[in-house]
């Protein structure tokens, strides 16, 4: 088995996805140039998994790094592992593939490795990503998910996206596509808030039995200066308990094993976010030291059911 797949988790569909992914969303203050050079780094650091969504509104410049790192020969397209996302103004099912050539257009790239539902919310059909009213309220729409999951497995037929997926989804949201008469496939993976404080314990219990990767999103947490999250939640990476176990390991932290060890993803990995060379680099040694029973014990200690991502959009 290659190194690639040693250091990756098998979807339900065959394909496998890389356990670490390397996350792009980013603040409106950061610049897109950023957003672009940070890609390339983390190509260089080893990353291979880069997730994104139409909602970032920074494809063109992923899919400029990505291409710019094909083309000095660093990697080949089959060796990266692109998500992108449907976003909630698409979910009618006549727009999703729409939405996927979107993205792939801005991307220059023919497919994408995982392609996801976003959130499990319909929005009104817009221009703007989050439509709303005169009063400033946000405008939904009413559309199945499963038709628009039928949609869905139409982009994976056509070669457009590998493999398919939602993002966001709890439990029932998650039956409905299951339950679907005339099921062609099942999601591969469910992208969701997890982290020592918002462990996600039952979901993940649920989504093992049924073959979806659960993959963590904020892993270990998120700081409160991007403007969708809360401003009063403790900072994760000043628990005591994480300082320890960081210090048992001599590390500065032990920022993403817990994602990659069963904790967060349960083995389907989490996704790193940092636009800091050095912290890149940081973040990407998950795959070097693993954490014990005893360390996983005391981290699973730490739930409080506290969200970081406390919008309407992502709950």
């Amino acid at each position: 088995m290659s190194s690639v797949k040693l250091c990756s988790v098998k979807l339900n569909d065959g394909f496998f996805m890389p356990m670490l992914g390397f996350g792009t969303s980013a603040p409106n203050k950061v610049a897109k140039s950023e957003v672009q050079e940070a890609v390339m780094r983390a190509i260089d650091v080893g990353y291979r998994h880069f997730d994104s969504a139409y909602l970032y509104l920074n494809e063109e410049e992923i899919g400029r790094a990505i291409r710019k790192k094909i083309a000095d020969g660093s990697v080949k397209r089959e060796d990266i592992f692109y998500t992108s996302k449907v976003w909630g103004t698409f979910l009618r099912p006549e727009l999703v593939r729409t939405s996927l050539e979107i993205s792939l257009r801005k991307l220059q790239l023919s497919y994408v490795d995982l392609y996801l539902i976003h959130i499990p919310i319909p929005l009104k059909v817009s221009k703007k990503l989050f439509p709303k009213d005169e009063h400033g309220e946000l405008i939904f729409d009413t559309v199945d998910l499963c038709a628009t999951w039928d949609a869905m497995e139409k982009c994976k037929d056509s070669g457009l996206a590998k493999s398919i997926g939602v993002s966001n989804f709890n439990r029932k949201q998650l039956e409905r596509i299951l339950d679907k008469p005339g099921l062609k496939y099942k999601p591969v993976c469910n992208q969701v808030e997890c982290h020592p404080y918002l462990n996600q314990s039952k979901l993940l219990e649920f989504c093992k039995s049924q073959d979806i990767v659960l993959t963590a999103y904020a892993a270990l947490g998120s700081n409160s200066g991007k403007e969708w999250l809360s401003k009063n939640n403790p900072v994760l990476l000043e628990d005591p308990v994480l300082s320890a176990i960081a210090a048992r390991h001599r590390r500065t932290q032990p920022r993403w094993p817990w994602a990659t060890s069963g904790g967060g993803g349960g083995g389907g990995g989490g996704l790193a976010k940092s636009f800091d060379e050095e912290r890149i680099r940081e973040n990407f040694q998950v795959l070097d030291f693993h954490l014990t029973p005893e360390d996983m014990e005391s981290l699973d200690s730490l739930n409080r059911n506290i969200r970081y991502f406390v919008d309407l959009l992502v709950l």
